[in-house]
């Protein structure tokens, strides 16, 4: 009996040892911390897998100014919830992230191109796909990122960034724009009115033109949020009132920072952002014009309104982009 005793004793041990073992969580992927760090809700989700070192010089920052470039990056999942777009991760699989706005009838997906997991060492490489009514669209740019993380004090930490951008010379959108400028050019050489909606932009001018359209999206998801925090107020047609990061203090009407500075002086990228025609009390609606700094740069105008559907003016006029501009996907 003693016997009998001391082998039931063993398999409850060993049955309690596997039972514990079963509900112990796995450990974190990198890619699991990848998403925790940008998509989280979870104040403090970014800085967590950031290095110690880089962690206490944002400590520093923050104490000397009140706040830090990180506090601008957390902000990027609450622009894309304000912006009515449904967002979604994986972790595993060929799809990292996938947005789609139902009212746009558009999606970009982050894609999983390649993870290179060597011991405590993973790196994630990055690239970007956008659809407009389920068709994919091409750039003919494409920006390609690496995301190296490695494991310290037990977390996966994002150390490095790599950014490589890859344009392709037999592209059909790049051929395109070389040939039709080169015919425009040689109609204005020998007098001739250039067709109707002939593009006047250059390939050289795509780079600078698609930074714009960033910021101009960020904006008006900036002014949406704004809308929301402060309903007494609706929108803004003051920028610096959607910026201040770095100038310490509370968030608050006039300093909401939801801007990074640049954008908030209304100069970046080559373009002048401007918001007008502001109406309502509280205000419902207005205008936000994103205009090339110097007309000779061949970039083309950008606007758009309280809706969200962003315009660009083929002529390059700004008086004629909400009025006859084409919508952008």
């Amino acid at each position: 009996m003693v016997r009998n005793s001391i082998v039931l004793g063993l398999a409850l041990v060993a049955g309690a040892h596997w039972s514990l073992a079963d509900t112990q969580p796995a450990p974190q992927t990198a890619r699991q911390a990848l998403i925790e760090m940008f998509f989280s809700k979870t104040p403090g989700s970014l800085e967590k897998h950031l290095p110690e070192v880089t962690r206490a010089a944002i400590g520093k920052a923050r104490a000397a100014s009140g706040s830090s470039m990180v506090d601008g990056l957390s902000l990027w999942t609450g622009l894309l919830q304000a912006h009515n777009q449904q967002l979604q991760t994986f972790e595993a699989g060929s799809t990292l992230l996938s947005v789609e706005d139902p009212v746009q009838h558009s999606k970009f997906e982050i894609i999983v191109e390649h993870d290179d997991l060597q011991a405590d060492e993973d790196s994630i490489e990055l690239s970007f796909q956008a659809y407009k009514d389920g068709q994919p669209q091409k750039i003919g740019v494409t920006p390609r990122l690496t995301l190296t993380m490695k494991q310290e004090a037990g977390l996966w930490r994002l150390n490095e960034i790599t950014v490589a951008v890859r344009m392709s010379l037999t592209d059909p959108e790049l051929l395109k724009a070389i040939t039709t400028n080169a015919q425009a050019r040689a109609a204005g050489n020998q007098g001739a009115p250039q067709p109707a909606g002939t593009p006047q932009w250059h390939a050289s001018s795509a780079g600078d033109e698609a930074m714009a359209l960033t910021s101009l999206r960020v904006l008006l998801a900036a002014e949406r949020i704004y809308a929301k925090r402060y309903p007494a107020s609706g929108f803004t047609c003051s920028l610096p009132d959607l910026g201040g990061m770095g100038s310490g203090g509370e968030a608050n009407e006039h300093q909401a920072m939801l801007l990074d500075p640049r954008l908030a002086t209304g100069r970046k990228n080559g373009y002048v952002f401007t918001t007008t025609a502001c109406a309502g009390n509280p205000i419902s609606r207005f205008k936000v014009m994103a205009i090339p700094t110097e007309p000779s740069a061949n970039l083309r105008t950008l606007c758009s309104d309280e809706s969200g559907q962003i315009r660009v003016s083929p002529d390059g006029s700004a008086g004629s982009c909400l009025r006859a501009g084409i919508p952008m996907p």
